[in-house]
């Protein structure tokens, strides 16, 4: 009797060992990383790091210091939840923390029944931490001002609180709180919404405004204290007494900057204002800190946050703008050293000897002793909630996808897709691509995705499950920025699975008859083209549909995800077992 009950037990335990290992092995399939690696970007594992540190689309930086570490925000328009949150402790190796908006609940267009939202949403930021309390301000350019706080990093925080319309003000907010005067104060870009005819200054207006001390009032009408040609994204600083006010502006050569289009002969630039005194209201004296030099092609370099290192070095984060050839990882994180010079910051190394600073490519770590780190990409959907990489498009209907329905799978529910019509999808306009806008894609809600990491090679695969799916549903793998092209399965109304692929104008490509209910995708890029494979049993892949060009639009980078949508009804449902990305950038172990 006690032989059978050890032998039974011995069975359980390898039986229970079995599952559990192969729980384990299944988002490492097709990608064993042993151990943390470097590649042509970020933390180089010899104490230096190659720009940008953070190559992927995180744009609109800001960055808190509190202790010994570095808290950073940055914008994701229409992408819920939204302003994602990252951590680092050297500067050069960030991972997730969160996000500050778990939707986008204060307007309708952001809803999965409307997704009318596009490129609008959250933008540039500002992260700042005072008395034991974090803000988080923003400007809807559609709604306004707003604040929202947390006593943790990782929230939960407060739905917003509006503080200025939008008939005031355009972008981007930076605050500080002046301890010696006990005073707090914000700088918006209000553009050209409050401009009088006696401002002849071509470009955009910056104002100051004081606010209550606990941060969420506005006390002033505000005094204009710069004006310059699309100057934006200030960030307020006082060092040794007087006031810095850092701002990104463009220097054009000629009228054809309308936003997102390259224009070789325009420049962005990062300026710094200097005050005359230790009035924060100015007169400032004004230069340019940063313009773009060898190391990144033609693309111009500002926008961005200083930092100090617990050695007392100066450092500064900022984002490459998208006026190169491919861009189409979005708007990637650079960091420079800071030097000064007669109470001037150079930002980067003055490499023509012109007094102002160029970026870096390669350099030596702010802070050593940490090991490698990055941004998670990798999931097996074993957590019951979504990893902070993952991002809905628009909000999601929550009712409409599961991570318990079936335990360590990912559940996407078909919806029917939304109207095309006037209040749905993306609006034709400056902001948005024309090519493509009325697809049924971009009506389709609860399309799940993450960042692609740097421009060189990349390749991720994903393993589903098509047992749940309905007559009239298409579901698979997607990738998406500007532009989408998307592999997946379309059911017909007898029930017979296809292969198929669809590009950007939604034409679709049918494919072979899929006979079982497992399908990997695996898709892989080299440089900015890419391609579709399949497979049946996750070891042998075939190609299926064209090479394709990855692109940067709605002000996005390529972003690889999930899809699931249905043509007629709220039938079917596709499940995600496991998703693996692996690039040539670093990845922790």
């Amino acid at each position: 009797m006690n032989f059978l009950k050890s032998f039974f037990l011995i069975i359980v335990v390898i039986c229970f060992g079995c599952k559990t290992e192969q729980k384990k092995q299944k988002s490492s399939d097709n990608n064993e990383l042993a151990q943390a690696k470097t590649g042509s970007w970020g933390d180089q594992g010899d104490g230096t790091y190659i720009n940008p540190i953070l190559n992927a689309d995180y744009p609109d930086s800001d960055i808190e210091q509190v202790g010994d570490t570095y808290y950073m925000i940055t914008s994701k328009q229409h992408m819920s939840p939204g302003m994602p949150i990252l951590k680092s402790k050297d500067m050069v190796n960030w991972t997730n923390v969160g996000h500050v908006f778990e939707s986008l609940s204060w307007a309708p267009e952001y809803n999965w029944d409307r997704m009318n939202g596009y490129s609008f949403g959250v933008w540039a930021g500002d992260l700042a931490y005072h008395e034991g309390t974090w803000y988080c301000y923003q400007i809807d350019y559609q709604h306004g001002l707003m604040v929202s706080t947390a006593k943790d990093i990782a929230g939960p925080w407060s739905k917003p609180i509006m503080m200025l319309p939008k008939s005031e003000v355009l972008d981007d907010p930076a605050v500080i709180w002046d301890e010696e005067t006990h005073k707090a104060f914000i700088i918006i870009n209000t553009a050209g919404k409050q401009k009088s005819p006696e401002n002849t200054i071509e470009g955009n207006e910056n104002r100051i405004y004081e606010m209550s001390w606990d941060g969420t009032k506005i006390l002033s009408k505000g005094k204009l204290v710069y004006t310059g040609m699309g100057a934006e994204a200030a960030k307020m600083y006082k060092i040794e007494g007087k006031w810095y006010i850092f701002l990104a502006q463009w220097t054009m050569g000629d009228n054809a900057t309308l936003p997102g289009v390259k224009n070789p002969k325009n420049d962005r630039k990062q300026i710094v204002l200097r005050s005359k005194t230790n009035d924060i209201y100015g007169p400032y004296e004004v230069r340019t800190v940063l313009e773009k030099g060898t190391a990144f092609n033609n693309r111009s370099c500002s926008q961005g946050a200083l930092i100090q290192a617990p050695d007392k070095s100066w450092w500064y984060m900022h984002q490459l703008i998208q006026n190169d050839d491919i861009p189409f990882q979005g708007r990637p994180q650079c960091l420079e050293p800071v030097t000064w010079v007669d109470g001037w910051p150079i930002i980067g190394v003055d490499e023509d000897n012109d007094g102002i600073g160029e970026p870096v490519k390669q350099y030596k770590k702010p802070i050593d002793g940490y090991p490698i780190e990055a941004p998670s990409t990798d999931d097996d959907f074993s957590k019951a909630t979504l990893g902070a990489q993952w991002e809905w498009n628009h909000n999601p209907r929550n009712t409409h996808w599961s991570l318990t329905e079936r335990t360590g799978w990912l559940r996407l529910k078909a919806s029917k897709v939304l109207p095309n019509e006037k209040g749905y999808g993306p609006n034709i306009n400056q902001w948005t691509n024309n090519d493509g806008s009325d697809s049924d894609f971009w009506r389709a809600c609860n399309t799940l995705s993450q960042r692609i990491m740097g421009i060189t090679t990349g390749t991720s695969v994903a393993k589903f499950d098509l047992s749940g799916m309905q007559p009239h549903q298409l579901a698979g793998f997607v990738r998406y920025g500007g532009a989408f092209n998307l592999l997946g399965v379309n059911v017909s109304e007898d029930g017979k699975k296809k292969l198929f692929f669809m590009d950007p104008m939604g034409v679709k490509t049918e494919g072979p008859e899929i006979a079982g209910n497992d399908l990997y995708v695996r898709t892989s890029n080299t440089s900015n083209q890419a391609n579709y494979e399949y497979s049946l049993d996750g070891k042998t892949f075939k190609r299926f549909g064209p090479v394709f060009t990855i692109a940067f639009g709605k002000w996005t980078g390529d972003r690889l995800g999930f899809f699931s949508w249905n043509e007629k009804e709220d039938a079917g449902y596709i499940d995600v077992d496991w998703f693996t990305y692996d690039y040539d950038g670093p990845k922790a172990k």
